[in-house]
């Protein structure tokens, strides 16, 4: 019998396991990525994390600090006058924050540094299936109006991308739909981001977590029992 049968059991377990993917990628990446960093004369702040959706759409200061709802919002506004000043973002006359051609070409270096570090690390690795199975979630996970996910998804898939790098990117967008199931529950129990982020173990966190899991259920039940256990032991297989 397939291990994954209860979608809420199988969004607790997996979502440390994406983590460590995530991680692990950004990790393996970091030194090559400094030297493209300095390479291209700029401090990629924010880029980093916004790699996926700037080349498509632009981005708001409440849609950056949706994204890093958690982080002293005092801090926001010196690193988008940072960017704005170094020409990595420009400013419309309605507020919106445009990716510059400077961070195009240095958004489209970062993709082909990762394309290289996922086929490296990942050598070997069915990386197509795992890559269709995230993107099956991805695809069936809900967008709430003022959430993470509805910024950063779909993500930024130039044609002729490698499977790992789609997997990487799929996963990066696939966290934010927890991060809005996460807030949405701590919302509903009354709490703020501080509150929750201040609140220790017990029962109340307890219940706080376990309606995260129920809410980042959803879009897995696109998937059968088989494929969960096929996406759980494959992404395991990858840190």
């Amino acid at each position: 019998m397939p291990k994954f049968q209860d979608a809420s059991l199988f969004a607790a377990s997996i979502a440390p396991v994406i983590d460590a993917v995530h991680v692990n990628v950004h990790a393996s990446a970091r030194r090559a990525g400094a030297d493209l960093a300095t390479a291209s004369g700029l401090e990629p702040g924010v880029l980093i994390d916004l790699r996926c959706t700037l080349p498509l759409r632009p981005i708001t200061r409440h849609g950056l600090a949706t994204l890093y709802r958690y982080a002293d919002p005092s801090g926001l506004e010196p690193e988008i006058q940072a960017h704005l000043a170094q020409g990595t973002l420009e400013e419309d006359a309605d507020g919106l924050l445009h990716a510059t051609p400077r961070t195009l070409a240095f958004l489209d270096a970062l993709y082909a540094l990762h394309a290289e570090t996922t086929g490296r690390i990942w050598n070997g690795r069915d990386l197509t299936t795992l890559s269709d199975l995230v993107g099956r979630v991805l695809d069936q996970a809900g967008r709430e109006p003022g959430g993470a996910l509805v910024l950063m998804a779909p993500p930024y898939e130039p044609d002729g991308s490698p499977a790992g790098l789609l997997l990487f990117n799929r996963l990066a967008a696939l966290r934010y739909h927890r991060a809005d199931s996460h807030a949405a529950a701590w919302r509903a129990a009354g709490l703020s981001s501080g509150e929750i982020v201040a609140l220790r173990d017990g029962p109340l966190r307890e219940a706080v977590e376990a309606d995260t899991n129920r809410r980042a259920a959803q879009p897995y039940l696109a998937l059968s029992a088989d494929d969960r256990e096929a996406l759980h032991d494959g992404l395991l297989a990858l840190v």
